[in-house]
């Protein structure tokens, strides 16, 4: 029988069973070479694949957040422009208000726009708003972009 270069090569092995380069016995696991750089692509794909999901997440946290500070500005705002407004009483939180425009000032008035019965007012209904706890305004229904 005839050996080739591979079997040569194995047959000088005189180290101990477990560090054996080919099994050597019937029972044993075969041994086969891992390809390392399928490995390093596959670890890698992945690695990718992880990142950009978590990034992808926090992009999307992130634009929640900028929303919500934008909200809040716009918040502000409308606060500043509405404690410029004429105000004849205390306004008291969490009740709703009314907005109105006359000529070139504001003026805030607890009745609605409905509720005028027949004296017609000569103010144009802009809003009806909220005071928040924070003393800041929210603007339930907008009718004008004078806000």
């Amino acid at each position: 029988m005839a050996n080739t270069t591979e079997e040569k090569e194995f047959e000088s092995y005189s180290g101990p069973a477990s560090l054996s380069p080919i099994p050597l016995s019937v029972g044993s696991v075969p041994i086969k070479p891992e390809d390392k750089g399928k490995i390093r692509a596959n670890a890698v794909e992945a690695m990718h694949h992880y990142a950009q999901q978590e990034m992808d997440m926090l992009r999307k946290q992130a634009d929640l957040i900028m929303q919500q500070v934008r909200e809040i500005e716009d918040r502000l705002k409308i606060s500043e422009q509405i404690y410029q407004s004429e105000m004849r009483f205390t306004p008291i939180v969490n009740q709703i208000y009314h907005l109105y425009e006359k000529g070139n000032h504001f003026a805030i008035s607890l009745i609605g726009p409905n509720e005028w019965g027949r004296s017609k007012t000569e103010l144009k209904h802009v809003a009806t708003i909220r005071l928040l706890g924070d003393h800041s305004w929210h603007v339930i229904n907008k009718n004008s972009e004078s806000l």
